[in-house]
């Protein structure tokens, strides 16, 4: 089996433990929202984002629009955008420290040495992937990656945006592996002609869909699809 040329990787249940996303940043974003809003409402980048959430939330107040799309765990970019500039001042003070499981570090790691090409598509804003990684509980991996993609290519259950992930990126569909522990992302990669591997973490309680190729970590995906394997 040819090796990929590129990783592009999911982070919530593949790089990192959902329990992260789910216990902490979530929880850190709500509590911290009218704080934040009372005292950034005027910045630039947050007046944009809040004429973004009037726009989409019609009759509803931005606030109460935020705190239900919050509620519904609702994929919607201007709410994507906003938590990820309130995680950056948690990050920034030191309040929170990006997790990711032991295993992708250094299998990253390895696999830029090697020449891969990395790359990360997440629902969450870029703004908020590049938190994570730069301040990471391995420190800054931001380094690592060519390219950070979010929403606003597209729905990760959309074919289309891998299509256009992979022209961004300038290398054919073919040559790049998605993980991801989603199936219906990875049936949408599959479809736009990409490689796909699904991260089944116990630690998750990801079910396998039996649909593509399953890892239990990093190794097991480098194993798979004869890449480095970190530590070998």
């Amino acid at each position: 089996m040819t090796p990929p040329a590129c990783i592009l990787t999911d982070i919530e249940g593949t790089t990192t433990a959902i329990a992260f996303v789910k216990d902490t940043l979530f929880p850190f974003a709500q509590a911290e929202l009218d704080a934040f809003l009372d005292a950034h409402e005027q910045d630039p980048a947050v007046a944009a984002v809040m004429a973004d959430v009037r726009a989409i939330a019609h009759e509803q107040t931005p606030r109460s629009a935020l705190r239900q799309w919050i509620a519904e765990d609702a994929k919607v970019t201007p709410l994507k955008t906003l938590q990820g500039l309130i995680w950056q001042a948690g990050y920034l003070d030191g309040r929170l420290k990006g997790h990711l499981w032991p295993d992708v570090v250094g299998s990253l790691r390895a696999w830029s040495r090697a020449g891969l090409r990395l790359a990360v598509y997440s629902s969450g804003s870029v703004g908020a992937q590049k938190l994570l990684f730069g301040h990471s509980d391995a420190g800054d991996l931001t380094p690592l990656f060519e390219g950070f993609f979010d929403t606003k290519v597209g729905g990760k259950r959309d074919a289309a945006s891998y299509a256009t992930i992979a022209a961004g990126l300038h290398i054919p569909p073919g040559e790049i592996l998605f993980l991801s522990d989603v199936a219906e992302e990875l049936d949408a990669a599959a479809a736009a002609g990409l490689r796909t591997c699904q991260v089944v973490r116990a630690g998750d309680g990801t079910l396998p869909s039996g649909r593509h190729a399953e890892a239990a970590d990093f190794p097991a995906v480098a194993r798979l699809f004869g890449l480095p394997v970190a530590g070998a």
